[in-house]
């Protein structure tokens, strides 16, 4: 086990379920997964801000869903729902673009994020932010890890930053923990998200653990 494992992958089929989700798709397996890829990345860069936590696809033989679940669901649904119009606008002529194929009916789902501080993604959003607005990032961990474990929820958080902290010449690398982060553990529902802080003199690469405890089945439950 000494090779350093994405936590998601580790326990697909396990306790997580996968991103994207194909149902009597056949044929065009190379098309298909570059549009996923370029939707997931078409979706990044314009939400960027808003809180987003993840965006699974469904594909069907008549269906193409995709749900966003976010924390600030008014942001991005907009006046009357003007705001998911707009996007799922742009998701369409993106795709017309790229000739992606399978987006004739098209479904948007936007869901709400019940505990934000709970989810890796959105505390990675969050310590982005803080040091995009050139808070110290000492500060900006501290504060956001006593957010986090406020939760009754999280057993353990961990955050780790890299690049030119403070705006110092070398890069280098800090990390705050608290808690226990079993990652050994397949049954341990460790959520783990990367993001980067875009800031003048460089990027700095973001990363969050966050442990929810330990996931039983029913049966277990009920011994």
């Amino acid at each position: 086990m000494s090779h350093v494992v994405h936590p998601y992958s580790h326990r697909l089929g396990i306790i997580k379920d996968w991103k994207s989700r194909w149902f009597g798709v056949k044929g065009e397996y190379q098309k298909r997964l570059k549009g996923d890829i370029l939707i997931r990345e078409l979706l990044a860069r314009r939400l960027r801000g808003m809180y987003v936590s993840s965006v699974d696809i469904e594909r069907g033989s008549k269906l193409f869903r995709i749900i966003i679940r976010t924390s600030r669901p008014g942001m991005l649904i907009g006046k009357s729902g003007e705001g998911a119009v707009k996007l799922k606008n742009e998701i369409l002529d993106f795709g017309r673009r790229q000739h992606l194929s399978g987006l004739l009916n098209l479904k948007l789902d936007i869901e709400e994020v019940r505990s934000p501080e709970s989810n890796a993604a959105i505390v990675a959003h969050m310590v982005a932010e803080g040091l995009e607005k050139r808070l110290p990032f000492r500060r900006v961990m501290k504060q956001t890890i006593d957010k986090v474990m406020a939760n009754r929820d999280v057993k353990g958080v961990r955050i780790y930053l890299g690049g030119r902290l403070g705006g110092a010449e070398m890069a280098r690398t800090e990390e705050l923990k608290r808690g226990r982060i079993p990652l050994q553990t397949l049954r341990a529902d460790i959520d783990f998200a990367r993001e980067r802080a875009h800031m003048t003199y460089g990027d700095i690469g973001i990363k969050v653990w966050v442990y929810k405890g330990e996931v039983f089945s029913e049966k277990q439950r009920t011994k």
